[in-house]
């Protein structure tokens, strides 16, 4: 990957791990940022363009990690600039704009006008625990999840952020919890059914801090997932639970076993895994990314990926809203993509 050069569009608390797993690979790193650029530029050895076209114009790959109602417009700026594209999670504010996007790509791609790949960041896909569960449910003869229990906590974002402005990034369900809803369909395949509750719930717009919320998912195999999300108080460590049963109970996969793992490397108040560049999966992640667009080989996770995770945090979210269960079928989200039937290369799968 040495002599890759990479541009970061955004300088917010998760611009570091994306350049520390950049540099790890050998990459050449600028970055473009409204504010922020210039700390970073001097933490990490970069240099910072002046603009988003000169950044475009400097670099072969594109990393956006703005306030998710950006970033369709980056993508799009950078696909038809024919960059290849990761960007953070969640892709869209909702799935028609996420769809946009993917389909963005795919129309450069048949056109022969670039060769884009678009993938979206769902970095919980490269931690060792949840690759290890992915592992264990794909085993011969393993028995098909029956109960999923997924748990994630953190402290909540800065009071006033632009994370709590459900216009902006959607609440909690679209940011933190987006997560584990791609997780819940990675391990127990289609959903066809969610109902989620807030507490407290948001006012205007406007999602409380701290805040918890739960999202219960029925599959299409007639599993159950369990979510819980927390934005928590300023003290509280980043933790995760995962429990993975079969239809009788019978325990499948669980992490942690026993305490929390980590919890005593994390610091109070960290809202990310305790971690050094070299064994991030947030570098495992950037490593796929760089060998699929490398090879034309199906990346870990694909463009559908990420527009089928919004569409379940959309209908999490209306669901919320409602408190009514709300049906879901994932064969109307496929239908809003144009997208190559062999799902295979460049992520459009």
């Amino acid at each position: 990957m040495n002599g890759l050069r990479v541009g970061i569009i955004g300088a917010g608390g998760i611009a570091g791990v994306h350049i520390a797993g950049w540099q790890q690979l050998g990459a050449q790193v600028r970055i473009y940022s409204r504010s922020g650029a210039a700390g970073l530029g001097q933490r990490y050895g970069i240099t910072e363009a002046s603009s988003l076209a000169g950044l475009l114009d400097g670099v072969d790959v594109i990393s956006i990690l703005t306030p998710t109602s950006t970033h369709h417009d980056y993508a799009l700026a950078a696909i038809a600039a024919g960059k290849d594209v990761m960007c953070e999670k969640p892709l869209a504010e909702n799935a028609a704009r996420a769809a946009a996007m993917a389909n963005a790509a795919a129309m450069a791609n048949a056109a022969a006008a670039a060769n884009v790949l678009l993938f979206p960041a769902h970095v919980v896909r490269f931690f060792p625990e949840y690759l290890q569960a992915k592992e264990t449910l794909q085993a011969p003869a393993a028995p098909a999840p029956g109960r999923l229990t997924l748990h994630r906590s953190s402290a909540a974002p800065a009071a006033g952020s632009w994370f709590f402005d459900e216009s902006r990034g959607g609440g909690i369900i679209f940011d933190q919890m987006i997560h584990d809803l791609d997780q819940a369909r990675w391990l127990a395949g289609e959903v066809v059914q969610l109902e989620a509750t807030q507490t407290p719930p948001s006012v205007a717009g406007v999602v409380p801090r701290p805040v918890t919320a739960r999202v219960r998912l029925t599959h299409a195999n007639g599993a159950i997932s369990e979510l819980r999300g927390e934005w928590g108080p300023p003290g509280l460590p980043f933790s995760t639970h995962l429990r993975v049963q079969d239809a009788e109970g019978a325990e499948l996969f669980r992490w942690p076993r026993g305490r929390q793992a980590g919890a005593g490397r994390n610091a109070a108040g960290d809202y990310l895994p305790a971690h050094t560049p070299a064994t991030s999966p947030y570098t495992r992640q950037i490593a796929d990314f760089a060998q699929s667009r490398a090879s034309g080989a199906r990346p870990g996770v694909s463009s559908l990926d990420g527009v089928m995770a919004v569409a379940l945090a959309e209908a999490a979210t209306a669901s919320r809203t409602t408190g009514a269960a709300v049906g879901f079928s994932a064969a109307a989200v496929e239908a809003l993509l144009d997208l190559p039937a062999s799902g295979a290369g460049h992520g459009h799968g």
